[in-house]
């Protein structure tokens, strides 16, 4: 059982961490906290592809003449957890921005308040 645990603790890893972010995203009012938890997500994804890329004893796929046939990772999960990183700093900058501009208008970062104070057209001094 923990023979299982331990060849599996990437991917167990990347679902803990999806969980986490999932129920911070969902539950807490804070836009801070949320956005945490959008990254939480997004890290675990990033994980998880890195997981399902990895060969143990594993090489870098460059071939050169007379070189025995071995085990080579997968370079395609690293691309695209490279490119969901450029794309996750993005949404984290834009989300930062909106926020902050939130709380320039409604001084709170609470979402259910702001919320409340939108419907009303009312600004908190």
């Amino acid at each position: 059982m923990l023979e299982a645990i331990l060849q599996q603790r990437y991917y167990i890893t990347a679902v803990l961490l999806f969980t986490i972010g999932f129920v911070t995203l969902f539950l807490h009012p804070n836009l801070l906290k949320k956005i945490i938890g959008l990254n939480l997500m997004d890290t675990a994804v990033f994980l998880f592809l890195a997981a399902m890329g990895y060969v143990e004893g594993g090489v870098a796929p460059m071939l050169e003449e007379g070189q025995e046939w071995t085990a080579y990772i997968n370079p395609v999960p690293g691309g695209l957890v490279l490119t969901g990183i450029v794309v996750a700093v993005s949404t984290t900058a834009l989300f930062l921005a909106l926020t902050q501009r939130l709380y320039r208008r409604y001084h709170s970062l609470n979402l259910d308040e702001i919320l409340i104070l939108a419907r009303s057209g009312e600004e908190k001094h």
